[in-house]
């Protein structure tokens, strides 16, 4: 497994904070920083920002920041510390949970779920969709249906194979590091600690663990059945 940060990310200028990046060596660090920085931003000024605008009824708890251009609609819910970017859509529904930045021109689509992510510009989460302790870069999708899985069934540490051997992140829950331009279709899931390179396709209903290296396509072969059908006349 390749573990370098600018692997994955190369455009550190699609982020709404200059040099949040600098000195990472490993991309999931972004996810540790992201305690601090927010504390220090939103928590400590107790700032509670709307500069977007709310298209129905929205709830908000904790601390935050709405950047201007952003618009929530009917029924999304935030939990601070959260902070948002310009020129996004929040979609009814949909839930941003705590510790998350969503940078510019983000969409989260209908019923979608955001926990403690770092999110590059660009970056589409489309409907009922869970994304969970997670880097996302910039310009990638995460497909409806799709789930980010983030703990293990044990509990324990998520540890990742590389060159210089096994490495314990730190974290009992961690998601996925998606690279920037990357898809995962509708319906797939990545298991805890999987990480994706830029330009790679995860194609719709894939399960997908470890690493994927960039500039691939990402399928699961399975047979098609198909059957004579009875003709039933269905009631109204």
């Amino acid at each position: 497994m390749i573990t370098d940060i600018s692997y994955y990310f190369s455009n550190y200028d699609k982020f709404p904070f200059e040099g949040f990046f600098d000195d990472m060596k490993y991309p999931w660090e972004a996810l540790g920083k992201v305690f601090e920085f927010l504390d220090e931003i939103l928590v400590k000024p107790d700032k509670k920002e709307m500069a977007g605008e709310c298209l129905g009824k929205c709830d908000f708890y904790g601390n935050y920041y709405i950047g201007e251009g952003t618009r929530l609609y009917n029924g999304v819910t935030i939990i601070g510390p959260v902070y948002i970017g310009k020129n996004c859509e929040l979609m009814p529904g949909c839930i941003v949970r705590p510790y998350t930045i969503i940078g510019d021109n983000c969409v989260l689509g209908h019923c979608s779920e955001v926990k403690h992510c770092v999110v590059f510009n660009c970056a589409k989460i489309q409907s009922t969709s869970f994304a969970g302790d997670s880097v996302i870069g910039k310009s990638a999708r995460i497909g409806s249906g799709a789930i980010i899985a983030n703990r293990k069934f044990d509990q324990s540490n998520i540890k990742v194979r590389a060159d210089e051997g096994r490495l314990d992140t730190g974290m009992s829950f961690f998601g996925c590091i998606l690279g920037d331009n990357s898809r995962i279709g509708a319906n797939s899931v990545t298991q805890p600690g999987t990480h994706i390179g830029q330009y790679t396709w995860i194609y719709p209903a894939t399960n997908v663990r470890g690493f994927i290296p960039s500039k691939k396509q990402v399928y699961q072969e399975r047979p098609l059945t198909i059957l004579d059908n009875e003709t039933y006349e269905l009631e109204p």
